[in-house]
């Protein structure tokens, strides 16, 4: 395809609406179902405990299935991927309704997980072809968008959910996905192009594609560490025996497999893309402390109200949205990571120093350091990674990003519970602030010592 052959402006909005939709159900659907939990804990009578499957549903699902669509759009077609994505979501919208039992509300939300973990790893496919056959480097404008959509979406996750509780009940939060994912096929299928001819595939090479002998090795990895981080004051010695068994096997029947659901011998040579993931899972294992820990702290610690607490935090997402659009548009990469490690530093020392009768404004202000931390990072390394990898790459090594992502949330899941082991405390904020401290230097190592990390992307 000649680089004239999709305009002189490929990323219209015709083009770009569609992905924003697509990449933005995963994050909404992360943090929408927070304010239904008691309310379905009260109606299906189970424990908050349960009611956590829930939430950890959509995160084991959304890990393993990220770099699964990668390879599937790689294989099939991103824009089918996506479109079957987009269907999943709708499917599972209609079993979360009208579920009889909780079981089913489990399937649903690992449906979703699976559904929307399409949107990424194919957009970023379709972003870089785009580009190629346009002849243009990176759309740095295009890919600050999917970073920002992603940030906002999250951020009115949580009053959107609260609305639909509040006037239609916990299923509206399940069913809200029929519209969404009916809204993005029709978007899809009017908007974007249609992918190249490809020879029709077997159910057995379909199979050999996704590897799944490494898919299940992998998720019983992820589930084990889960499990062994749930109660990281007293683990469970055979959930830990099981993860590293499971990533024994993994890595035995990687290396042997003919299309490797994770490609290790790819990742072995491609040492900047394996520190663009350990940055990621790094920084946002900090971010995520502060997102669930630091509101935590604020009710229980600060004695805030939780509506109060929620706006505490709500210009961090603001300046997270900010932060992107401002390095996004000359594809930035070196600078703004440089920043958000000295932000993540200066945010875990400004912690250590709060406490129960800290002012108000300066718990906004400390939000603010987190939400330059939430721009910058994603936004930089997700620049980075379009650089590091080819166009036949990309789909996996992006669902791989966003694994990575979710690796830190489970990681700062567990330092939290480490923190407050019962209530929070400043004392145990305190604790949490120092691990920030150096999860901080470990990325300002990362980057200052990375010689191959390029200032700006091309």
């Amino acid at each position: 395809m000649t680089p004239t052959a999709v305009g002189e402006r490929p990323f219209r909005a015709r083009f770009v609406t569609p992905l924003l939709w697509g990449t933005s159900l995963n994050p909404i659907n992360s943090s929408i179902i927070a304010t239904s939990l008691v309310a379905i804990g009260t109606g299906f009578g189970v424990s908050a405990g349960q009611t956590a499957t829930l939430v950890a549903a959509v995160y084991v699902a959304s890990a393993v299935a990220q770099p699964a669509m990668g390879r599937l759009a790689s294989q099939f077609g991103a824009r089918r991927v996506f479109l079957i994505g987009l269907s999943i979501v709708t499917l599972a919208g209609i079993v979360g309704t009208f579920a009889p039992s909780f079981g089913w509300l489990i399937a649903s939300r690992a449906l979703i997980g699976i559904g929307t973990a399409a949107g990424y790893p194919t957009a970023m496919a379709m972003i870089r072809s785009r580009a190629e056959a346009a002849g243009s480097g990176i759309p740095g404008t295009v890919l600050g968008g999917i970073s920002i959509a992603g940030q906002v979406t999250a951020a009115l996750g949580l009053p959107l959910g609260g609305l639909l509780v509040g006037l239609w009940g916990w299923p509206a939060v399940f069913a809200v996905n029929i519209p969404l994912g009916l809204a993005g096929i029709v978007l899809a299928l009017v908007w974007l192009p249609a992918d190249k001819p490809r020879v029709r595939s077997s159910a057995r090479e379909l199979a050999r594609a996704l590897d799944p002998l490494g898919m299940a090795f992998f998720t019983a990895a992820v589930i084990a560490l889960i499990a062994v981080l749930s109660d990281v004051r007293h683990p469970n010695w055979w959930f830990a025996g099981a993860f590293a068994v499971a990533v024994a096997a993994m890595i035995w029947w990687e290396l042997r497999a003919r299309h490797p659901f994770i490609d290790l011998r790819m990742l072995a040579g491609n040492h900047p893309l394996v520190r663009t993931y350990l940055r990621q899972a790094l920084t946002l294992m900090a971010a995520y402390t502060v997102l669930y820990g630091y509101v935590q702290w604020l009710e229980e610690g600060r004695g805030l109200a939780a509506s109060v607490s929620g706006l505490v935090m709500l210009p961090m997402s603001a300046v997270a949205a900010i932060g992107a659009a401002v390095i996004a548009p000359r594809a930035q990469v070196r600078g703004p990571l440089l920043i958000s490690a000295v932000a993540v530093i200066a945010g875990g020392v400004a912690l250590t120093l709060v406490g129960a009768h800290t002012n108000v404004v300066l718990l906004v202000a400390l939000s603010l350091v987190f939400g330059v931390v939430m721009g910058m990072n994603s936004t930089a390394n997700q620049a980075a990674l379009y650089t590091q990898t080819t166009s036949d790459e990309i789909g996996v090594a992006s669902g791989l990003l966003r694994t990575s992502s979710y690796l830190g949330a489970i990681f700062a899941s567990a330092l939290i519970a480490l923190a407050f082991p019962g209530r929070a405390t400043d004392a145990g904020l305190h604790a949490a602030a120092l691990v920030l401290v150096g999860l901080g230097v470990a990325v300002l190592l990362l980057v200052l010592l990375d010689r191959r990390l390029p200032w700006r992307g091309h």
